[in-house]
């Protein structure tokens, strides 16, 4: 397995193409000691090709839950196999279980693509490319989907970090509403974000159990580690303007995901004929 190492400054990056086009792991590497600022990612997942096991993946075409596997586009139904253990609906699309070309590698920067030709999994041919740059207080991800097919297809973009989750580690962001959802995860109806999942002024994600999309996401969230004395600024742009946040019960770990569609409407999200949907998501390192 083929791991692409990237370095600036006190920052260090470890890319697998071949799993996923993930993160292996993103953290400071000091005199000290190393600081993990994303979950390490499990060896044996990694070698089996599965992204899903990493630091980091992307979600390409679509994030999150497919109702039942059933799209409907121009008036045709097509049903989707489930993708992922253990759960009945097809989920967080292709990109996270295929290997991805290198297109370009050096000390401090990758471009990885996945080309998928419909016959497998999603229907819609598609090209997908990340981008990843290290600077000594950031790494910034280029992500963007190519419609490949000579009519509109449906299409979304998703990074899915796992944030190293201690028990004073803090989140800030601010977001509209909120899609509840059934005992499956999948999305019943929207309400205004409630007090209790409310993080528009920084607070402690222990105590708070979300698998949820929000939207109206102003395209700025901060992690914090007061632990560490750190602060990670997560900046996204067009069109990541909503976010899936995942706090699982009794995990080391809690997601904050840029997505560019909510939850089960990526139906809804046509990209034209040889059209390409694309953003840039930065996460930014400081000192608290």
């Amino acid at each position: 397995m083929t791991v692409l190492s990237l370095r600036a400054g006190r920052l260090a990056v470890d890319l697998a193409p071949s799993a996923g086009g993930s993160i292996a792991r993103f953290a400071i590497d000091g005199a000290s000691g190393s600081i993990d600022l994303l979950r390490p990612a499990d060896a044996a997942a990694l070698v089996a090709g599965q992204g899903s096991g990493a630091s980091c993946y992307p979600l390409v075409p679509f994030s999150n839950r497919i109702a039942n596997g059933r799209l409907v586009v121009d008036g045709r139904e097509i049903i989707l196999k489930p993708n992922w253990p253990g759960v009945r609906h097809p989920m967080h699309g292709d990109g996270w279980a295929r290997s991805w070309a290198i297109e370009r590698h050096d000390g401090h920067s990758a471009d990885l693509a996945y080309v998928h030709d419909g016959r497998e999994g999603w229907p819609f041919r598609y090209r997908a490319r990340q981008s990843f740059r290290l600077e000594d207080d950031r790494l910034v991800v280029g992500m963007s989907i190519e419609n490949l097919e000579a009519r509109p297809a449906p299409a979304g973009l998703g990074l899915h970090p796992f944030f190293t989750r201690d028990t004073d580690a803090e989140l800030a962001c601010q977001t509209r509403g909120v899609w509840l959802t059934d005992a499956e995860v999948l999305p019943i109806g929207r309400v205004a974000v409630p007090p209790e999942w409310d993080f528009a002024v920084s607070r402690p994600v222990d105590g708070v159990a979300l698998d949820n999309c929000f939207d109206g996401w102003n395209g700025h969230a901060m992690v914090t580690w007061p632990r560490y004395g750190l602060r990670l600024d997560l900046t996204a742009s067009e069109p990541f303007r909503h976010l899936v946040i995942y706090v699982p019960k009794g995990s080391r770990y809690f997601c904050v995901e840029p997505v560019s569609h909510a939850s089960g409407e990526i139906d809804r999200s046509l990209l034209a004929a040889g059209a390409t949907l694309a953003g840039e998501i930065v996460f930014r390192l400081s000192n608290l």
